[in-house]
Protein backbone atom coordinates (compact mmCIF):
# COMPACT_ATOMS: atom_id res chain seq x y z
CA UNK A 1 0.00 0.00 0.00
CA UNK A 2 1.37 3.74 -0.98
CA UNK A 3 0.49 6.39 1.36
CA UNK A 4 1.66 9.95 -0.52
CA UNK A 5 1.76 13.24 1.34
CA UNK A 6 2.04 16.22 -0.91
CA UNK A 7 1.69 19.81 -0.73
CA UNK A 8 0.14 21.28 -4.39
CA UNK A 9 2.74 23.10 -5.93
CA UNK A 10 5.32 22.36 -3.96
CA UNK A 11 8.35 19.56 -4.86
CA UNK A 12 6.35 17.14 -3.95
CA UNK A 13 4.34 17.41 -7.52
CA UNK A 14 7.24 15.67 -9.60
CA UNK A 15 6.23 12.42 -7.19
CA UNK A 16 2.47 13.28 -7.90
CA UNK A 17 3.26 13.21 -11.42
CA UNK A 18 5.17 10.29 -11.46
CA UNK A 19 2.17 8.04 -9.23
CA UNK A 20 -0.01 9.17 -11.71
CA UNK A 21 2.69 8.41 -14.91
CA UNK A 22 2.91 4.73 -13.98
CA UNK A 23 -0.59 4.32 -12.71
CA UNK A 24 -0.20 3.00 -9.10
CA UNK A 25 -3.01 3.25 -6.88
CA UNK A 26 -2.15 5.37 -3.83
CA UNK A 27 -3.61 7.06 -0.93
CA UNK A 28 -3.22 10.43 -1.62
CA UNK A 29 -3.27 13.07 1.56
CA UNK A 30 -2.64 16.77 1.12
CA UNK A 31 -0.56 18.46 4.08
CA UNK A 32 -1.25 22.86 3.90
CA UNK A 33 1.96 24.28 4.46
CA UNK A 34 -0.14 27.27 5.47
CA UNK A 35 -1.65 25.30 8.72
CA UNK A 36 1.96 23.71 9.50
CA UNK A 37 0.49 20.75 9.04
CA UNK A 38 3.68 19.38 8.07
CA UNK A 39 5.03 20.86 11.60
CA UNK A 40 2.38 18.66 13.86
CA UNK A 41 4.35 15.99 15.99
CA UNK A 42 1.61 13.30 13.43
CA UNK A 43 3.81 14.57 10.37
CA UNK A 44 7.15 14.93 11.94
CA UNK A 45 6.81 11.39 13.38
CA UNK A 46 6.80 10.70 9.81
CA UNK A 47 9.78 12.98 8.42
CA UNK A 48 11.44 14.79 10.92
CA UNK A 49 12.31 17.26 8.32
CA UNK A 50 8.69 17.85 8.35
CA UNK A 51 8.81 18.21 4.31
CA UNK A 52 6.75 16.46 1.34
CA UNK A 53 7.18 14.11 -0.85
CA UNK A 54 6.53 11.69 1.88
CA UNK A 55 5.50 8.36 1.13
CA UNK A 56 4.80 5.29 2.47
CA UNK A 57 5.36 2.02 1.03
CA UNK A 58 3.60 -0.07 2.89
CA UNK A 59 4.51 1.53 6.70
CA UNK A 60 8.16 1.97 5.48
CA UNK A 61 8.50 5.78 5.05
CA UNK A 62 10.48 7.05 1.90
CA UNK A 63 11.27 11.05 1.64
CA UNK A 64 12.98 13.36 -1.13
CA UNK A 65 12.16 13.74 -4.74
CA UNK A 66 14.73 11.57 -6.02
CA UNK A 67 13.99 8.59 -3.81
CA UNK A 68 10.61 8.84 -4.69
CA UNK A 69 11.09 9.10 -8.47
CA UNK A 70 13.67 6.51 -8.52
CA UNK A 71 11.81 3.89 -6.38
CA UNK A 72 8.52 4.47 -8.58
CA UNK A 73 10.75 4.27 -11.67
CA UNK A 74 12.19 0.73 -10.35
CA UNK A 75 8.97 -0.78 -9.26
CA UNK A 76 6.93 0.34 -12.01
CA UNK A 77 9.35 -0.88 -14.63
CA UNK A 78 6.41 -0.83 -17.86
CA UNK A 79 5.84 2.87 -17.26
CA UNK A 80 9.61 3.24 -18.94
CA UNK A 81 10.26 6.02 -16.19
CA UNK A 82 14.21 4.54 -16.53
CA UNK A 83 16.34 3.22 -18.97
CA UNK A 84 16.87 -0.09 -18.09
CA UNK A 85 19.65 -2.09 -19.31
CA UNK A 86 21.80 1.10 -20.43
CA UNK A 87 24.01 1.92 -17.40
CA UNK A 88 25.16 5.19 -18.90
CA UNK A 89 21.70 6.08 -19.49
CA UNK A 90 20.71 5.24 -16.25
CA UNK A 91 23.77 7.52 -14.84
CA UNK A 92 22.34 10.39 -17.12
CA UNK A 93 18.97 10.61 -15.13
CA UNK A 94 20.94 10.64 -11.90
CA UNK A 95 23.06 12.74 -13.24
CA UNK A 96 20.48 15.27 -13.93
CA UNK A 97 18.62 14.35 -10.71
CA UNK A 98 21.64 15.77 -9.09
CA UNK A 99 21.60 18.53 -10.89
CA UNK A 100 18.11 19.81 -10.42
CA UNK A 101 18.50 18.98 -6.37
CA UNK A 102 21.88 20.32 -5.74
CA UNK A 103 21.82 23.48 -8.04
CA UNK A 104 18.46 24.21 -9.65
CA UNK A 105 16.00 23.71 -6.66
CA UNK A 106 18.39 25.86 -4.28
CA UNK A 107 18.39 28.80 -6.92
CA UNK A 108 14.95 29.85 -6.85
CA UNK A 109 15.55 30.88 -2.99
CA UNK A 110 18.56 33.03 -4.54
CA UNK A 111 17.20 35.36 -6.92
CA UNK A 112 15.93 35.94 -10.19
CA UNK A 113 19.83 36.04 -11.52
CA UNK A 114 20.50 32.98 -10.22
CA UNK A 115 17.55 30.87 -11.53
CA UNK A 116 18.44 32.62 -15.23
CA UNK A 117 21.51 31.32 -14.76
CA UNK A 118 20.95 27.70 -13.48
CA UNK A 119 18.08 27.12 -16.24
CA UNK A 120 20.75 29.01 -19.06
CA UNK A 121 23.15 25.73 -18.03
CA UNK A 122 20.14 23.35 -18.32
CA UNK A 123 18.80 24.81 -21.37
CA UNK A 124 22.64 23.46 -22.66
CA UNK A 125 21.92 20.06 -20.83
CA UNK A 126 19.31 19.62 -23.19
CA UNK A 127 20.82 20.68 -26.12
CA UNK A 128 17.47 20.61 -28.32
CA UNK A 129 17.01 17.09 -27.13
CA UNK A 130 13.32 16.32 -26.88
CA UNK A 131 14.18 14.90 -23.10
CA UNK A 132 16.97 15.11 -20.94
CA UNK A 133 17.69 11.76 -21.60
CA UNK A 134 16.77 9.60 -24.79
CA UNK A 135 13.32 9.26 -23.99
CA UNK A 136 10.80 10.37 -21.46
CA UNK A 137 11.94 9.76 -17.85
CA UNK A 138 12.23 10.59 -14.03
CA UNK A 139 14.55 13.13 -14.80
CA UNK A 140 12.16 15.19 -17.03
CA UNK A 141 9.27 15.24 -14.62
CA UNK A 142 11.95 16.33 -11.90
CA UNK A 143 12.95 18.96 -14.24
CA UNK A 144 9.33 20.48 -15.20
CA UNK A 145 8.28 20.69 -11.48
CA UNK A 146 10.88 23.42 -10.82
CA UNK A 147 10.22 25.30 -14.48
CA UNK A 148 6.43 24.83 -14.29
CA UNK A 149 6.92 26.71 -10.87
CA UNK A 150 9.05 29.55 -12.24
CA UNK A 151 6.66 29.43 -15.20
CA UNK A 152 3.33 29.85 -12.85
CA UNK A 153 5.56 32.73 -11.01
CA UNK A 154 5.82 35.13 -13.63
CA UNK A 155 8.71 33.11 -15.53
CA UNK A 156 11.58 34.61 -18.03
CA UNK A 157 11.15 36.57 -20.80
CA UNK A 158 9.14 34.36 -23.88
CA UNK A 159 11.78 33.30 -26.11
CA UNK A 160 14.68 33.19 -23.48
CA UNK A 161 14.81 29.18 -23.21
CA UNK A 162 13.39 27.79 -26.48
CA UNK A 163 14.22 24.09 -25.53
CA UNK A 164 13.10 24.34 -21.89
CA UNK A 165 9.86 26.07 -23.07
CA UNK A 166 9.50 23.18 -25.44
CA UNK A 167 9.79 20.85 -22.75
CA UNK A 168 7.35 22.34 -20.77
CA UNK A 169 4.83 22.40 -23.64
CA UNK A 170 5.61 18.58 -23.88
CA UNK A 171 5.32 18.16 -20.37
CA UNK A 172 1.81 20.07 -20.32
CA UNK A 173 0.21 17.94 -22.97
CA UNK A 174 0.98 14.69 -20.95
CA UNK A 175 -2.57 13.28 -19.45
CA UNK A 176 -0.60 12.55 -15.98
CA UNK A 177 0.52 16.33 -15.62
CA UNK A 178 -2.80 17.81 -16.29
CA UNK A 179 -4.24 15.56 -13.61
CA UNK A 180 -2.22 16.23 -11.50
CA UNK A 181 -2.79 20.09 -12.20
CA UNK A 182 -6.32 19.75 -11.98
CA UNK A 183 -6.15 17.99 -8.25
CA UNK A 184 -3.48 20.23 -6.67
CA UNK A 185 -4.67 23.61 -8.51
CA UNK A 186 -8.98 22.26 -6.81
CA UNK A 187 -6.72 22.09 -3.44
CA UNK A 188 -5.37 25.48 -3.97
CA UNK A 189 -1.35 26.23 -3.81
CA UNK A 190 -0.43 28.01 -0.43
CA UNK A 191 3.38 27.71 -1.03
CA UNK A 192 5.39 29.22 1.37
CA UNK A 193 6.87 32.84 0.41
Amino acid sequence: MLTFWFAPGASSMATHIALHEVGAQFDARPVSFARKQNKTPEFLALNPEGKVPTLSIDGRVLTEVAGTLFYLARRFPDAGLLPEGDIEAEAQVVSWMSFIASTVHPARRVGAARLHEVFRIAEQKLRGRTWTVGDYSIADIHLFRLFWRWMDSGGPEPGTFPGLSAHYERMMARPAVRRVLEIESAIGYQLPA
